[in-house]
């Protein structure tokens, strides 16, 4: 490494440390935890080696932030240690093994730089400011992974600083025929187990699409009984498990997000973007076939909703063909880098894989749950996404470590507050919300509470959830029940045999 690499250290008496400590979830770091000593703020590669071998020198724990956007306290909660933020390694540039991502890159800016650079974008998520590190470490799914996959399998290698069991700092680049065993478990395991990825190569990255349509509706809760609410729910589940896996609708990704009924923003909201694996979006009836699977539920323009006072908005027809939407027509940069950075509230979440579409139990606990008056209820939201595609790739569970590959939806629950006062109710609301949706004769026995089973494929790392470490078998929700954790336990004691890196959901050694 570099002599001249010497990142800043930042220590608790600087007025930048306050700021620096805190992550985009507002319920972290916890006051009642110590916090760390101090903050390295590392530029590239080499100082974040030179930062990370003077922590281990000082027998301190390290932790790491690139974006600081992780649901639950992994890099925050190190009292007395060192965090080592990536946020400055932002490089984004073509060399020697292809495309390169620094791991402190946002998404947005990512996505800017290549396009601008070289018309070609990652098939990544959509919030602007999320780090490239564990957002491509975890898979990295967006709007665009049912027509090209995950992030994480385009990435052909990548550099990674790893400790050995001396406390020496290995500085790694790694690929299917170097450390090959490394380079699939940082493909989509998630971050904070191995050791540090800072920068991502790929050899090649799709085309950007030129064209992309958007459009939208929404439903109003004064006239939603169970029944529609199940019609709504089965419908959208039912296209992907059929329809959906025909690749002319590859290009087709959707939103489904529901709101509670007694709140200041209560929605049933659908949204669709689309283009044809061209690129273009020339064709749109894939998106008008999906759209009219709900035409007689009473659609409202998006936007619309139920009318105050209990008055219920008719639906208004402002399509030429008689449909309750427009179309927008947008290049997709404009579509994709819109800024937008979210934050500053408390918040929790939870995820599901679905490989079948909705069953009668769930939408009678979804609507049971979303119906509540309940003062917990209010800020959720329950977010289902069209998933599958060209995700499920079966080729990939040899050379990644995605086992969810058979998924049609991934749900996400959400739920955000100002609070801390609120964090008993909230938290208690959304636990029970999601316990009792997989509770009953959908989920196998021994399963029960969690997305487990024939019809489930578990959790997505990336939507961390510690509130699954009450079950023996959580390592199963994310990693499946195949032979991937095994697997990963075995590069976790070859590449980590002192457990530098972990945290409460780390793969265990």
């Amino acid at each position: 490494m570099p002599v001249s690499a010497n990142p800043p250290m930042i220590d608790r008496a600087d007025p930048r440390f306050e700021l620096l400590k805190k992550g985009n979830n507002a319920r972290f770091p916890d006051p009642a935890v110590p916090p760390p000593s101090k903050i390295a703020v590392c530029a590239d590669g080499a100082e974040c080696a030179a930062a990370l071998q003077q922590i281990i020198a000082a027998g301190l724990r390290p932790t790491v932030r690139s974006g600081g956007h992780g649901y639950e306290d992994f890099w925050q909660n190190n009292p007395g240690g060192v965090i080592i933020d990536l946020s400055t390694h932002d490089t984004v540039d073509k060399g020697k093994y292809g495309y390169r991502v620094g791991a402190g890159t946002m998404l947005g800016v990512a996505y800017a730089q290549l396009y601008k650079k070289y018309g070609v974008t990652m098939p990544g998520g959509s919030c602007y400011a999320v780090g490239a590190g564990g957002h491509i470490s975890g898979g990295g799914y967006g709007v665009l992974s049912r027509l090209f996959g995950l992030t994480s399998d385009w990435v052909t290698s990548l550099d990674v600083l790893t400790v050995d069991a001396h406390g020496k700092v290995i500085e790694r680049h790694i690929d299917k025929d170097h450390d090959a065993d490394l380079f699939r478990a940082c493909r989509g395991a998630g971050g904070g187990n191995f050791g540090i990825i800072t920068n991502f190569y790929f050899e090649k990255l799709p085309t950007a699409p030129s064209q992309v349509a958007d459009a939208g509706v929404s439903f109003a809760w004064e006239d939603m009984t169970e029944v529609k609410f199940t019609k709504l729910l089965q419908r959208y589940g039912d296209f992907f498990e059929g329809r959906g896996k025909d690749k002319d609708t590859w290009g087709l990704f959707t939103f489904f997000g529901v709101s509670p009924a007694s709140g200041p923003q209560a929605r049933i909201g659908m949204h669709a973007q689309f283009c044809n694996p061209d690129g273009t979006a020339r064709d749109v009836a894939v998106l008008h076939e999906f759209f009219d699977l709900f035409r007689d539920l009473n659609p409202l323009p998006n936007g619309g909703g139920g009318g105050r006072n209990g008055q219920t908005m008719a639906p208004v027809l402002q399509n030429k063909d008689g449909r309750p939407y427009d179309i927008s027509y947008r290049h997709w940069y404009e579509a994709t880098v819109n800024g937008g950075v979210g934050g500053g509230s408390r918040g929790k979440y939870k995820s599901a894989y679905m490989k079948q579409s909705f069953s009668a139990e769930e939408c009678a606990a979804a609507y049971k749950f979303m119906k509540s008056p309940s003062a917990g209820a209010m800020g959720s939201v329950m977010a289902i996404d069209s998933y599958g595609g060209a995700v499920n790739d079966p080729a990939r569970l040899a050379d990644t470590s995605v086992s969810q590959r058979a998924s049609i939806m991934k749900l996400q629950y959400q739920c955000y507050w100002r609070d801390k006062e609120q964090d008993p109710i909230h938290l208690k609301f959304m636990d029970d919300f999601y316990t009792s949706i997989y509770t009953g004769p959908q989920v196998g026995p021994q399963y029960q509470g969690t997305p487990m089973g024939p019809r489930f494929e578990g959790c997505y790392m990336n939507y961390s959830d510690a509130d699954m470490l009450r079950y023996k078998f959580w390592p199963e929700l994310f990693y499946g029940t195949g032979d991937l954790y095994p697997f990963l336990i075995a590069v976790k004691k070859k590449y980590d045999p002192n457990n530098v890196f972990h945290s409460s959901m780390s793969v265990r050694a």
